[in-house]
């Protein structure tokens, strides 16, 4: 009844609040529209459930408080509007810690357009900003110089361009477009103008400034990006732009100084990334920016230099002009929000997000690299995946394969190559470099002034030579039907001071632009079946799978080495990473030196080597570049690369999965990863290395939570009979394992 009644006065607030404001705002009120949307009772909708385990009851919709406000929440984190008197956030909670993310109230963004700033919405009077109430709120005013909101509209998530998906390489299908709700909120220019040159016509009036949101099912995670819809009659530039400003509340204070400080517990990302390599975290400094808040008057640091004011923009321009009838968009925005600082949760988050928003990396084809691109070598390479189970060939650096030799007699024979790989269902492609080599001082980037290129020289991607070069990329891969490439040196973020490149005007708009030519080719890409290995942080902008993290050089350590330091490499890259986003590394041929010592072949006479590298990559469901000229090269051989193999896709499905990470590689006693995910009927798949000259028989404690088992676990080593755990109340454990000496074991849990 309560309930009931709550929410008629809402509804009866609304209603009076909505005629109350009809005379100024005309028909088309926003209130009108959230009169029709469900009430608001937080209580209703947040669940118990871990949505890490069950996420499935968890739904983004939209919704009306008793106070006349927008809220948009999935159970797990709400964003709370303003709609009257002006647009603008003001609440923002992790619903399930109840804390409150925001502090102040800010504008929802703001847009520099020939020359003038403007920001988008927002309410003023905030007494202090330190922390925010409601009964300010009713008192805050808007800026009547900023856009104002006139209307808002909703839908379900659209895609935000084209997958083909190749099911082929995956033991799921995940949803595309991704499952939630789209919020779109229309801005108007105020008590402000920009007027024509002779001055007669303020083409101010005809700009549109739409702030989009987006709210996932299952996830709290919310992204955000703004488009600029030029209805005038002359074109506009769009110097600058803040898609969000976020004034997040103090996760610590200090009052002195102090070199890193904490960060709230949310992760932030947007698609405008590059120059990261095999790391999100690389990427930061590029678009996503904490800064320091010059209103923020009242907080603790007496220099005023806690790092709480959340921004997103470019770090130079876009500088794009916008023409009559045309929409420019911004980069798009998405912040995950953490219910506490436990690493392995806040990973398993991130890569939930990364299977939800660019489900494509969950594509984990089987690959080698084939050292020689001539046919002999590569029909060879074909044959043997083939024979072994393999799926993707990639013609690897240094092999000849060179799809910038447009040559009718090249395209035929890598369409001949394709044909043949295709009619043994193996997947073709090749290596490209693009940036860290120099073409010429013409096509070249020009840098400003005591900046370098990021890797010493690169050409630009709006030059003459790299409109060429991406004309050459379609055309190769529509002509030869090849799919995959891989895409070394992506495009690293370097600006442009050329005035005589045909792609860009000058300095202000290269970045954008360079970005939005290598971005584009991936989406097509995407669109078209093409896998891609990018080492780089492509990943939402459509790029497949990124280096697992490592250094070249140590791949000319000898053997024994490598096999523990591979381990390292996948334990450590898989805290952001699913283990299908990752390559690894197997040099097969001599690769950074190192001679014999450091080198696999001939295979068959360093076997238990070969052996351990396949269990350590397959057991993780990490691929590997196995770089050389064959995989086997005796029956013997082949059958270890076949068992392994077979292992991988008995399990795909949990070996794709979430990794735990059970204990780091060290040298001096066992370590192990956990595979993860309680949809499935192996809710785990446990794998255990002793890289010890002894066996180890031990006792250890393993936690079953993420496994989504509460009560027993059936535990079954390598296909033996299983035997039964009861789980404590911590969700573990205690397990007798046998490892053998340098050896591997695995253990599937159900």
């Amino acid at each position: 009844m309560f309930l009931r009644y709550n929410g008629f006065i809402a509804s009866l607030f609304l209603f009076l609040l909505f005629f109350s404001s009809n005379a100024v705002r005309g028909q088309d009120d926003p209130l009108k529209r959230a009169l029709q949307l469900p009430d608001y009772e937080k209580e209703s909708i947040t669940l118990k459930t871990d949505w890490l385990i069950s996420p499935d009851g968890y739904k983004a919709a939209l919704y009306h408080d008793v106070s006349g406000h927008l809220v948009l929440s999935n159970g797990l984190i709400s964003r709370t509007f303003s709609i009257r008197p002006d647009g603008a956030t003001i609440g923002f909670e992790n619903l399930k810690t109840g804390e409150t993310l925001l502090r102040s109230v800010r504008p929802e963004a703001s847009v520099t357009i020939d020359g003038k700033t403007f920001g988008i919405g927002g309410l003023t009077g905030q007494p202090i900003q330190n922390y925010l109430l409601e009964d300010w709120i009713r008192d805050m005013k808007p800026d009547e110089r900023n856009f104002h909101l006139v209307s808002f509209d909703y839908h379900a998530i659209k895609a935000r361009f084209p997958w083909k998906k190749r099911r082929e390489w995956m033991t799921s299908d995940p949803s595309w477009p991704p499952k939630g709700i789209e919020v779109s909120f229309q801005y108007k220019p105020g008590n402000t103008t920009l007027k024509s040159v002779d001055g007669n016509n303020d083409y101010l009036k005809g700009i549109t400034v739409t702030v989009h949101y987006a709210l996932y099912d299952g996830i709290p995670l919310i992204g955000k990006w703004v488009t600029v819809q030029n209805g005038s009659d002359q074109s506009v530039m769009i110097d600058k732009f803040k898609s969000e400003i976020l004034a997040v509340a103090d996760p610590e204070t200090n009052v002195g100084k102090k070199q890193e400080w904490r960060k709230p517990k949310m992760s932030v990302e947007t698609d405008y990334a590059f120059g990261g390599g095999m790391s999100s975290v690389s990427c930061l400094g590029k678009s996503v920016f904490w800064n320091t808040d010059s209103l923020y008057l009242t907080q603790v640091n007496y220099l005023r230099k806690a790092p709480y004011l959340l921004e997103c923009y470019p770090a130079w321009g876009p500088a794009q002009e916008v023409k009559p009838g045309e929409t420019f968009s911004t980069f798009r925005t998405w912040e995950l929000i953490h219910d506490n600082y436990d690493r392995e949760r806040q990973g398993l988050a991130q890569r939930k997000k990364y299977r939800i928003i660019a489900p494509w990396v969950t594509e984990n084809p089987i690959l080698m690299h084939v050292r020689k691109a001539n046919d002999q070598a590569v029909k060879l390479a074909i044959d043997q995946c083939a024979d072994v189970g393999f799926e993707m060939v990639i013609m690897t650096f240094g092999s000849g394969f060179n799809l910038e030799d447009q040559s009718p007699e090249n395209l035929r024979r890598m369409k001949m190559l394709a044909d043949y790989a295709h009619s043994k269902g193996i997947a073709l492609g090749g290596y490209s470099l693009l940036a860290s080599r120099s073409i010429d001082p013409e096509n070249d980037v020009v840098m400003p002034e005591g900046m370098k290129p990021t890797f010493g020289h690169s050409p630009c991607l709006c030059s003459n030579w790299g409109e060429t070069y991406f004309k050459k990329l379609y055309n190769f891969y529509e002509t030869t039907g090849q799919d995959n490439l891989e895409h070394d040196g992506s495009y690293p973020g370097d600006v442009c001071a050329s005035t005589k490149h045909p792609g860009h005007r000058g300095l202000e708009d290269s970045q954008w632009n360079q970005f939005r030519v290598i971005t584009d080719f991936y989406k097509w890409c995407r669109a078209n079946g093409i896998y891609l290995n990018v080492p780089d942080w492509y990943f939402l902008n459509g790029s497949n799978k990124t280096g697992m993290g490592y250094r070249e050089t140590n791949w000319s350590l000898p053997r024994a080495q490598q096999e523990i330091i591979e381990r390292q490499n996948v334990y450590d890259g898989t805290w952001e990473k699913t283990p299908s986003m990752g390559w690894m590394f197997v040099p097969l041929v001599q690769y950074h030196g190192g001679g014999k010592a450091a080198t696999i072949e001939p295979l068959k006479e360093h076997l238990p080597h070969y052996q351990q590298r396949l269990a350590n990559l397959f057991g993780a469901g990490v691929q590997a570049c196995y770089r050389g000229p064959r995989l086997y090269d005796s029956p013997e051989t082949r059958d270890v690369v076949a068992k392994w193999v077979s292992f991988y896709k008995d399990h795909r499905a949990i070996l794709d999965s979430d990794i735990i990470h059970v204990r780091r590689p060290d040298g001096r006693d066992y370590d192990g990863i956990l595979h993860v995910n309680p949809d499935l009927e192996e809710k785990g798949l446990l794998m255990l290395y002793n890289p010890l000259k002894e066996e180890i028989k031990k006792k250890i404690t393993l936690n079953l939570y993420y496994t989504g088992l509460d009560a027993e676990a059936l535990v079954s080593q390598e296909g033996e009979i299983p035997k039964t755990y009861f789980l404590d109340r911590n969700y573990n454990i205690e397990m007798e394992i046998e490892i053998p000496a340098r050896g591997e074991t695995w253990y599937i849990i159900k």
